[in-house]
């Protein structure tokens, strides 16, 4: 399953709901050679050329509930926005 987070197209995405978690990511996950945070926690996965890969979205059920959008800031300042991730969550 694919996700749109921004601008960004995921085309891997598994949400384990027992811990309220997201993993998105482009790619096998050993291309990643950064990892970061974003100031929200969310895990960041960047290649190395800087290009983000993956992204861990954490407690994203809640997010949705509590502020009706998941914001994720990345390093540069740019930040992602959604309130919308129903299919990803409900394929769990």
């Amino acid at each position: 399953m694919s996700v749109k987070l921004g601008g960004y197209m995921f085309e891997h995405a598994c949400y384990d709901h027992e811990v309220d978690v997201l993993y998105m990511r482009n790619g096998p996950s050993s291309d990643a050679t950064d990892f970061g945070e974003s100031p929200e926690g969310h895990h960041l996965r960047f290649a190395p050329d800087g290009t983000l890969l993956g992204i861990t979205l954490v407690n994203p059920r809640w997010l949705l509930e509590q502020d009706g959008k998941i914001v994720v800031t990345l390093p540069d300042g740019s930040r992602l926005e959604t309130a919308d991730l129903g299919p990803a969550l409900a394929a769990a």
